[in-house]
Parts: structure tokens; C-alpha cells; sequence
């Protein structure tokens, strides 16, 4: 418990600043189980001591024993004097809480591979129990003293931005709000709240009210009752122990998602009851101001030509449809991820968070305006990772993952966060996922860029020999690659200016089937290419055209924040504005390479591969293999993962770079291996991971 946790630093008051796991351990007097003499604090320098002539020191140093900050996170909703909160899924879903008593307190974690928590003051009295309060700051404290990260999560449950109702209990008019449309309706078009039939009353948390993203107001007050009340109470922690702010899921909730499946859904409280009488009819999201910042921007009265938002193909309603999109967007990475960071930053501390629904471009449009923009406005944007089987994060993920290393990397960051958990297996009854899934799962997003990982797993689930190896994994691989800059050398167009002409509002959720034609036509070739090029081991970022017209075409590349680009891939049917058109004519003309999709031809993986010539490739080629491509310190670093249920054997193109170095994160070990002329041989087991460093 805390408290018995915080007499027991009593005998080690040399803990005032950050220290490895494994002096912190040893400090407690924990004992970690060791797997195969590989799972220990203090084994992994043996493994490691072959061969490490060819790493610098510096490196190496790190990997053989990571730093806290490189391991996960526990997420902790249920922080009590006399319980370990191992309950945040739990939590989440309203469901009972396992009481797990021990007297470990903040070692609890730290013996189970966590480095750090994600938390908030209790659930209960949200916000307004001092006692709960004093509980939180108690936490904080030894955290502090262990040298343990600690991020804040800002909202009671999900999605954030309500403070648990509190907002809209002192603020009622900062209501998320739609227009809606219903032709049998004397009015037909008219105003009202974004409740019934939206995300807000249809999530695994509560039925509750929520306020409006496009409201600077909500926000503002947001930040007020959460954000502050932590820093009035923490403030000596800010950009020390507590390193950053988790919101989750925010959005518009001006489309409906359909509900969640039963029996999840009978259980989830009612905190607002819906009205049965609301019907379901097509909404786009509405403020208090936005006619008047449309006016402002535009010239034009955007309540004469709000059908144009719901319907018709002219020139004029494309260009209405496009003109409110682009505002929404602005406005609701401005007003509310914007202000979030910004607070945040003069605090010393980061903005992170993840989306709702990042899977799907098309729903962008009803829930960011630009799903991409959104991610930008955070200091560390983030990803929502429901499933831990490998194949399934693979096959479906990787728009998911793009997104949020596209807006770090296109804004001149590295940070990429991931909130992760076998949520999906557990839901459905065929989890918890194996220790090889959960490692598999984790380097296929550090593949991806992703350096924090906030974890939803419960450790209950798992020996503690099992969670301990899992933490050791993630910190190996960040020891190597959380320095290192992520190179992807080909972006995939992000077709958001083109959904954005085509969207229709419907009653219903929104599918291919449910839009114009061409909306279908454009995202089956967009997901098809983002697959392809997964699968032919070629790093990729996402870019719309906002950022292309931002570009800086030099030489043969086309440079926008940190990423030097040498080909950008267009979906088929895309429609580019002009800027962006003019920066792609001017990077061809200079030999960059504009590879466009064609539906009378589709382009499949082993065609794009053959057209953008990646200097790394498979042989035999193989669907199953993601590769990240990263460079630190002038030193190339290479990691791939085998996501599939059985061994690949081959070899790897490596022209002109024949000594490396191939660091295994399960086992620690480090040898090195030399290239057969340009190739590179092999093997990747069931799951496995290797670094290689060249």
C-alpha cells in the first residue's frame, strides 16, 4: 500500500531522483523472478556482453539495463490506501473491481514491468473528494521518490471532455451541438444537442452528455475544473515526475456509430437518460459561432446554403461542403486540442492522447473534420490499440498507427504514444493473449514509431515473471530506438479534401455503400495501398493535402518537418487544390517519383515495391513481416517483426552495408553478422523480434 510504501523510503532516502528499474527494485528489497536466466534486473549484461564492440557504449549501457521512462505504463483508475489499482479496464467498463490486496504499493508495478502509471484521482467524487485528493498526492509523492513517470488521465472514464459531467452540470449552453435535417419536419433543418444515437450515449463507460469541441468556451472550462485542480495540487511535479496529459477520445459526436454490442451495453450506467423520442436523422456539428467565423472566412451566410451540406453535386455545393469541412477542422484543433497543449506546455509537461475511431478516414470527417490535423495539435499524439493478436494488428492497424507518426514526424516531433491492450480478446472471450502476442504486438507499433505505452493489461492476468518480461521488452527496444529518428521515404496522400466534397450525413452509420460512388472507389484504393506497402516492408507517413502544399521539393525529395520524402503515392480518383498539385508538379519535374493508382490497373504490393525500389527488401517476399526503418547517430537501425504463426527464412537486400549488428529485445543478447555480398540472411521465428544495427 502507499502509505506502507512511503515508511519503507524511510531506509532509502538517497530516492530523490530518477533511477533505473533496477536500482529502484533493489532499493524496495523486491525480488524479480527470472525466466531462463534472461528475466532479471541484473542478467541481461551477460547475454549482452558478446559482441557489443560493434554498439557505442552509450547504447548498450541502456539496453542491458533501460531506464524507467523506457518501460510501459500502467493505466490506474482506482489508486486506494489499501489497494493496487490493477482494475482500469475494470473501470472503464463499470464493471467489479477485483480487490487485490497487497502491501507493495508503487512496487506492485515496478516488480511487474511497468515503469511508470497513467492515473487520475478516483472515479468517485470526481474531482471533488479531498480525501481522494490527498490519496492521489500521496501516490505522486512516492512516485516521485522512485523515480517513476507518472501521466495524468483527464477525464473520468471516456470520452474525455466532459470532467464527469461537471462541465456541463456549472455550463449547460457548451453542449456538443448538431444540425440536423428531417424533410418531414416543418422546420427541416434545426439545431439540437449531439446525444442520443452519438458516441456519448453509446461507449463502454456511461450514457452522459458532452460538450462541444467546437466551443472555445467547453474547453476553457474543461481545463478549468481538470486541469487545473491537478496543478493546484501538483504543481511541484509538473515537468518532473508528471510528464504529460492523456485525453481520450474526444470528438464532435455529429454522427451516429450504432451501439455497442450486448451484454456490454445493458451494463453501462445511465449518467443522462436518452430520450427514446429523439429520432436518428443525418447532423453535421454546429457552435455558437461557427456561421459567424464562416461568414468571416468565406464572405458567405452559411445558414443560406446548409442543404448544400446535406446533399446535391454542383460546383457550388462541392465548394460549400469543402469550405465547412476545412473550418471544422481548424476549429476543433485549435479550440480544443490547441488550447490542451498549450496549457500543458507552459506547464512543462506534454499533451497525448488518442482519437476515436482512427481506423476509419470516413468518419473523420463527421467526428474531426481532419482526423490527422486533430493528432497534429498534440505534443505526443496517439494511438488505440484494442487488440493483441499480431496477424489482426497487422492487417488492420496500420492506419491506426500512421496516423499519429505522421503528425509527430510532419510537425518536427518523435514521441508517439500507444494506448494498448488485448480489450478485443477479453471482450470476446478468447483472451488474455499470450506473453509472445502481447511482445509481437508491441514491436510492430515500435516498428511504427511508437515510443510510450500506456497499457490497459491487467497484470492479474499474467504471471509476474510474464509481465516483468514484457516491461524488459518494451525497454529494450526503447533504449535503442526512442533516440532514434523514424525515415520513412514514401508517403501515402491522406484523401481527406476529397471525403470532404463527397460526405453525406446519413440517419444511420456511415459506410462505403451509404456515400456517392466515388467515396467507396477512392477509400478501397487508399486502404488497399497502405496495406500493400505494410506488407513490402516500406516505411510510410501520411500526408494531405494541407502538408503537400507546405512541402519543400529539394532535389530529387520533398521535404515537410522531419520527414525527406522520396516518392508520394496518390489513391485513385483523387482531386488535388492547386498548391498542392503545383509542389508535386515541381518535385517530379525534379526526379521525385508521383505514383498514382489507377482503377483500370490497380497497383498490388509487389508492384509498388518494384516502382518505388526500397533499398531494403525481403526475398521471399512476405505479407506477414513489418519493417521500421529508423537512424541515430548517423547509424542505420532496422526493426523487424514476424507477425505470423510461422518461421520466415530468407535473406534482406542490404547494398553497401555488410557488417551488422542484430540485437534480440526477448533475450538481450547481441551478435554480429556479415552480409553475403547484398544480402543479408535471416531467420525470424514465430513472433520474433530483431534489431538491426548497421
Amino acid at each position: 500500500m502507499i502509505s506502507n510504501l512511503s515508511r519503507r523510503e524511510e531506509f532509502c532516502p538517497m530516492i530523490t531522483r530518477p533511477f533505473s528499474r533496477a536500482f529502484a527494485i533493489a532499493a524496495l528489497g523486491l525480488w524479480v523472478v527470472t525466466v531462463g536466466g534472461l528475466g532479471g534486473p541484473f542478467s541481461v549484461g551477460l547475454a549482452a556482453a558478446e559482441g557489443t564492440r560493434e554498439i557505442p557504449a552509450s547504447w548498450m549501457a541502456s539496453w542491458q539495463e533501460p531506464p524507467l521512462a523506457d518501460w510501459p505504463l500502467q493505466i490506474v483508475h482506482g489508486l486506494t490506501p489499501r489497494r493496487v489499482g490493477v482494475d482500469a479496464v475494470e473501470q472503464i467498463l463499470q464493471q467489479p473491481l477485483r480487490e487485490i490486496q497487497t502491501d507493495e504499493g508503487m512496487g506492485y508495478y515496478l516488480r511487474r514491468g511497468r515503469g511508470g502509471i497513467v492515473c487520475n484521482v478516483s472515479f468517485r467524487d470526481y474531482l471533488e473528494s479531498e480525501e481522494a485528493w490527498k490519496v492521489l498526492v500521496e501516490a505522486v509523492n512516492v512516485c516521485s521518490r522512485l523515480g517513476m513517470p507518472v501521466w495524468i488521465y483527464d477525464e473520468r472514464g471516456y470520452p474525455s471532455g466532459a470532467a464527469g459531467g461537471l462541465v456541463l452540470r456549472h455550463h449547460p449552453e457548451v453542449e456538443a451541438l448538431v444540425l440536423a435535417r428531417d424533410p418531414e419536419d416543418p422546420r427541416e433543418f434545426f439545431l439540437r444537442p449531439a446525444f442520443e444515437h452519438t458516441h456519448a450515449a453509446n461507449n463502454y463507460h456511461a450514457v452522459r452528455r458532452y460538450i462541444n469541441l467546437l466551443d472555445d468556451r467547453a474547453t476553457q472550462y474543461f481545463i478549468e475544473l481538470t486541469h487545473e485542480a491537478y496543478y493546484q495540487r501538483l504543481k511541484d511535479h509538473f515537468g518532473k515526475t508528471i510528464v504529460a496529459f492523456f485525453t481520450d477520445e474526444p470528438s464532435l459526436m455529429a454522427v451516429n456509430l450504432g451501439p455497442i454490442p450486448e451484454p456490454a451495453r445493458s451494463r453501462v450506467p445511465i449518467q443522462d437518460p436518452p430520450d427514446p423520442n429523439v429520432k436518428r436523422l443525418p447532423t453535421v456539428p454546429w457552435g455558437y459561432d461557427l456561421a459567424e467565423c464562416y461568414q468571416k472566412r468565406y464572405g458567405q451566410d452559411l445558414v443560406a446554403v446548409r442543404k448544400s451540406l446535406f446533399e446535391g453535386d454542383t460546383a457550388e455545393d462541392i465548394r460549400v461542403r469543402r469550405q465547412f469541412w476545412s473550418l471544422v477542422a481548424d476549429l476543433v484543433a485549435e479550440r480544443y486540442f490547441g488550447q490542451i497543449r498549450q496549457w500543458c506546455r507552459q506547464r512543462g509537461v506534454a499533451s497525448s492522447g488518442h482519437n476515436l475511431a482512427e481506423e476509419s478516414v470516413l468518419l473523420h470527417v463527421p467526428l474531426y473534420g481532419n482526423g490527422l490535423k486533430a493528432l497534429a495539435y498534440m505534443d505526443i499524439p496517439g494511438l488505440d490499440m484494442l487488440s493483441s493478436r499480431p496477424q489482426v494488428v497487422a492487417n488492420i492497424g496500420w492506419m491506426t498507427a500512421a496516423l499519429p507518426l505522421s503528425a509527430a514526424l510532419l510537425e518536427g516531433g518523435r514521441r508517439v504514444m500507444t494506448e494498448v491492450s488485448d480489450f478485443s480478446e477479453k471482450m470476446f472471450g478468447t483472451g488474455p493473449v499470450s506473453l509472445a502476442e502481447m511482445q509481437a504486438t508491441a514491436a510492430w507499433q515500435a516498428a511504427w514509431g511508437v515510443t510510450e505505452f500506456t497499457l490497459y493489461y491487467s497484470p492479474e492476468d499474467r504471471s509476474v515473471e510474464d509481465n516483468w518480461q514484457y516491461g524488459q521488452f518494451v525497454g529494450r527496444l526503447n533504449a535503442v530506438l526512442k533516440p532514434a529518428m523514424p525515415v520513412p521515404e514514401v508517403a501515402l496522400y491522406y484523401p481527406i479534401y476529397d471525403l470532404w466534397a463527397y460526405y453525406r450525413p446519413v440517419a444511420e452509420r456511415p459506410t462505403n455503400e451509404s456515400q456517392p460512388p466515388q467515396v467507396g472507389k477512392l477509400l478501397n484504393s487508399f486502404y488497399r495501398l497502405g496495406r500493400a506497402l505494410q506488407r513490402r516492408q516500406i516505411p510510410f507517413v501520411l500526408v494531405d493535402h494541407e502538408y503537400l502544399a507546405k512541402a519543400r521539393p529539394v532535389g530529387e525529395r520533398l521535404v515537410i518537418g522531419k520527414v525527406s520524402l522520396s516518392a508520394v503515392v496518390l489513391p485513385s480518383g483523387v482531386e488535388l487544390p492547386p498548391e498542392a498539385d503545383n509542389i508535386l508538379t515541381q518535385f517530379a519535374a525534379k526526379g521525385g517519383k508521383v505514383v498514382k493508382d489507377r482503377a483500370e490497373e490497380p497497383l498490388t504490393p509487389n508492384t509498388i515495391r518494384d516502382l518505388l525500389a526500397p533499398e531494403f527488401q525481403l526475398h521471399p517476399a512476405s505479407d506477414e513481416i513489418c519493417l521500421g526503418r529508423f537512424v541515430r547517430d548517423g547509424r542505420t537501425i532496422l526493426v523487424l517483426v514476424n507477425v505470423g504463426q510461422n518461421p520466415w527464412e530468407g535473406f534482406l537486400t542490404v547494398a553497401g552495408k555488410p557488417e551488422w549488428s542484430l540485437l534480440d529485445p526477448h533475450t538481450g543478447t547481441v551478435m554480429s553478422k556479415q552480409a553475403e555480398g547484398e544480402r543479408l540472411p535471416l531467420r525470424l521465428e514465430r513472433y520474433q523480434t530483431l534489431l538491426l544495427v548497421h
